[in-house]
């Protein structure tokens, strides 16, 4: 199997990974909206998803870790007309599953806990106080800072980076490069999000969709060629 393959394949698979878990955390656990919740009522509903949500939010954190290669592939498939510049994209792409992996990955390991002590008949008030603080610690660091932010910031750098390489080399779709362009740009407004800017959330989000879309669409042209 060719690099040119492989990267096809992969980025098939990851967005349809990923929006499927998502959608199943939507049904079960009221993701995203429920991050809007107070932490008491999340642990509440954490609690209540037993085994099963964990594992879905484990599944979650795995589909970041699958992204990590694509970037790598993606840029060996220009082969050695690649711009300079697409190496820099390719780390920050990287990074981007990394963090995001990161950020994710808690919802497996700690939140758990959290739920139990919160929800524990025998648990005293400070005891619950602790879980609420340690909850939303995590919540505005490995989620909002670095699994969002971090994540948004980077996701949108590669994906600029490789629209970019496809436009200034003609090589894979400079029309999808072009194209490209608009998710990207609507995944890098989710950054403004902690600063105030009500719409960044919404169109981020429609933005993660078109970019899911995107990437099946490199990944269709990668396998054709």
């Amino acid at each position: 199997m060719t690099n040119s393959t492989l990267a096809g394949v992969l980025l098939l698979t990851v967005p349809v990974a990923f929006n499927s878990v998502f959608f199943m955390l939507q049904r079960a656990f009221e993701y995203p909206d429920i991050l809007r919740r107070p932490p008491g009522y999340v642990l509440g509903r954490f609690k209540e998803g037993g085994s099963r949500l964990v594992r879905l939010w484990y599944a979650f954190a795995l589909t970041a870790v699958l992204f990590i290669p694509v970037p790598v592939l993606v840029h060996e498939a220009f082969g050695a007309g690649a711009p300079a510049f697409l190496a820099v994209g390719t780390v920050f792409g990287v990074l981007a599953g990394l963090v995001q992996f990161l950020g994710l990955i808690r919802w497996s390991f700690l939140v758990p806990t959290l739920a139990e002590i919160h929800t524990a008949p025998g648990s005293t008030p400070a005891a619950r106080e602790g879980a609420v603080v340690t909850f939303e610690a995590f919540n505005r660091y490995a989620g909002a800072a670095i699994g969002e932010h971090a994540g948004y910031l980077f996701t949108s750098v590669w994906t600029l980076a490789v629209c970019a390489a496809m436009i200034r080399t003609g090589d894979i779709s400079p029309l999808l490069g072009w194209i490209g362009l608009v998710p990207a740009a609507g995944v890098l407004v989710g950054v403004l999000e902690e600063t105030g800017v009500k719409a960044a959330a919404a169109v981020n989000a429609v933005s993660y969709v078109l970019l899911s879309l995107w990437l099946v669409a490199l990944g269709i042209v990668l396998l054709l060629r």
